[in-house]
């Protein structure tokens, strides 16, 4: 487990996936800690692929491939990149695991940096193989519920930097099946509910805010996650649970009636032999 503490953060990583396993700014904890038997992960990162596939495989030139849903990354031991007063990266390269689920080779990097009351976790992707890579990847930080002591869950709200009219688009088994749900109408917040992933995730595309934010009744507490350059959102918990998770992606879950071909996956991205992709997130406290 690696550690980081700067201005007023404390970090943990975990090599295994890169995954940020706690995360305290000012001596408050705000990083879901994994109960086993609820949800036991913290904030996984979800490459080459965001979402089920249909049937969990997909084929490329010809040839099937099974990969579990959200990808393999998160299970794969990433080597330590660099670290530094404020800052720590690491690194997954293709091995014969990775080779065996998706057969290309690639470099991803996550790197953390802290600033201010912000941290920045970053993503670059590259492609040092002979053909284009379809690749999707996003983030699935899971947020403790409740943030300030003596408040319940109930009175917490999802707020947006502008006021939105938009569906959640419906998930079954995994995938979408062209079904969506009225969840926005004029306005920039939703309520915390019980019953608010009874019908699994919501799942938003293409909202015209740039921020989400998990806010307290007195509004002195928020966890707020930047959206910039991600084209969907998905928001998250078991139902019931004490955590909402809010997860910029940069891909989606099949549809029902996908092809099996990973290049006509929903959301995909090709990058070009040689050639990186790098996006980054924000997750901003107080």
């Amino acid at each position: 487990m690696y550690q980081l503490s700067a201005a007023d953060f404390h970090l943990r990583v975990d090599p295994i996936g890169a995954e940020l396993t706690s995360l305290r700014y000012r001596g408050v904890e705000y990083l879901w800690q994994a109960d086993p038997a609820v949800w036991g992960r913290h904030a996984p990162v979800l490459f080459p692929i965001v979402g089920r596939l249909k049937d969990d495989r997909y084929q490329h030139q010809g040839q099937w491939y099974e990969m579990k849903q959200h990808g393999f990354a998160r299970n794969q031991t990433f080597a330590l990149l660099s670290q530094s007063a404020d800052a720590l990266a690491f690194r997954l390269t293709d091995n014969d695991d990775t080779r065996a689920q998706y057969p290309f080779s690639f470099v991803l990097d996550i790197s953390y940096t802290v600033s201010g009351s912000s941290l920045t976790v970053g993503y670059r992707v590259h492609n040092p193989g002979p053909e284009p890579m379809p690749f999707s990847i996003g983030a699935h930080p899971g947020f403790r519920l409740p943030l300030e002591p003596d408040t319940q869950i109930e009175g917490y709200a999802i707020v947006f930097d502008q006021r939105e009219t938009a569906e959640t688009h419906l998930i079954e088994d995994g995938l979408f099946d062209g079904r969506t749900a009225p969840c926005l109408e004029e306005s920039d917040r939703i309520p915390w509910r019980t019953d608010l992933f009874d019908a699994d995730a919501l799942v938003f595309h293409h909202l015209r805010s740039r921020e989400v934010a998990l806010v307290s009744p007195s509004g002195q507490a928020r966890v707020t996650v930047t959206l910039e350059g991600f084209p969907y959102l998905g928001i998250w918990a078991k139902p019931g649970a004490p955590y909402v998770c809010l997860e910029p992606w940069q891909g989606l879950a099949d549809y029902t009636s996908a092809s099996g071909d990973l290049r006509d996956k929903a959301g995909i991205m090709l990058l070009t032999p040689g050639t990186t992709h790098v996006a980054s997130y924000d997750i901003r406290l107080g």
